[in-house]
């Protein structure tokens, strides 16, 4: 086998036999094929464990960094056909714009107070009280959708954090890599928060108490980072305040109140009440 120089390092990939230490650097772009090795650069002194995840810098540069345990995605099955799922009703201050489909679950479709017109997707309800004349009687549909919200909040909720109690819950400035965020204290963003990874890392965020997000405040991603890929799990209530801005999937089992104005790309997800004041919710 021809001899590696540091910086790089040669990596091996398990069920991959390796025949030859063989890989090139093309402009732009780390290469591999599958049976070889694959060849890295790696910073002195950095202990490599693990797979490597691979993301663009703004700049264009690529770039490379070492997780040891790569944190997958929370499957939200049948809850990810909705935009808006809530199990005790959606509250509205017209005129809200909603991409995606919402429902509501198991309370009367009378609970829900969005407009036909205000929704660009399907609305399902559980009987023929829905918003007429767009909404679709679809109980069993419902009931899976809210089973599995219910189990990907057990399933965000239950996961090994690789951070606890992160600015002692005031994570406003602060730009975050991918991984698992644990607080037993309320999470404020009284500043804007950045996001930063590549296309397929992952956040979790697991909050104890509320989640507020403070009026004008935004949460803002970078590289690569993708709003379905960033789960906030709160078992208290949820403020986002006016005219901010947030991205990612919200699983709250309480209240999800969005202010005047106030605009997500994600999902939200509330085992009480969603409330919406002349809102923008995009489904990622």
């Amino acid at each position: 086998m021809p001899t590696i120089s540091p910086p790089f390092v040669a990596l091996t990939f398990p069920a991959m036999p390796v025949a030859v230490a063989s890989a090139h650097w093309r402009t732009g772009t780390w290469a591999r094929s599958a049976g070889f090795v694959r060849i890295v650069p790696v910073l002195a002194g950095m202990l490599l464990s693990g797979p490597a995840a691979y993301a663009t810098g703004e700049n264009g540069t690529p770039s490379t960094y070492f997780a040891s345990d790569p944190t997958p995605p929370v499957k939200l099955g049948g809850a990810g056909h909705f935009v808006i799922l809530t199990e005790s009703g959606i509250t509205d201050v017209p005129m809200s714009a909603v991409t995606g489909n919402i429902g509501v679950s198991p309370i009367t479709g009378a609970a829900d107070h969005l407009s036909c017109a205000e929704v660009t997707g399907k609305i399902y309800s559980v009987d023929d009280a829905g918003p007429h004349p767009c909404s679709i009687r679809a109980p069993k549909k419902l009931t899976t959708a809210v089973n599995d919200m219910h189990t990907a909040y057990k399933d965000a909720a239950g996961r090994s954090a690789t951070t606890t109690n992160l600015g002692g819950g005031n994570i406003g400035g602060l730009t975050l890599a991918p991984g698992v965020y644990s607080w037993d204290t309320d999470v404020d963003i009284p500043t804007d928060v950045t996001i930063k990874g590549g296309s397929h890392a992952v956040w979790i965020f697991q909050i104890s108490k509320n989640l507020v997000v403070s009026n004008g405040k935004s949460v803002i991603l970078r590289g690569h980072a993708q709003p379905q890929n960033i789960f906030w799990q709160v078992a208290g209530k949820v403020a986002l305040g006016t005219t901010s801005n947030v991205k990612g999937i919200i699983l709250s089992k309480t209240l999800i109140a969005m202010k005047t104005d106030a605009s997500i790309e994600g999902r939200l997800f509330a085992q009480t009440a969603v409330t919406l004041q002349k809102n923008t919710v995009t489904a990622p």
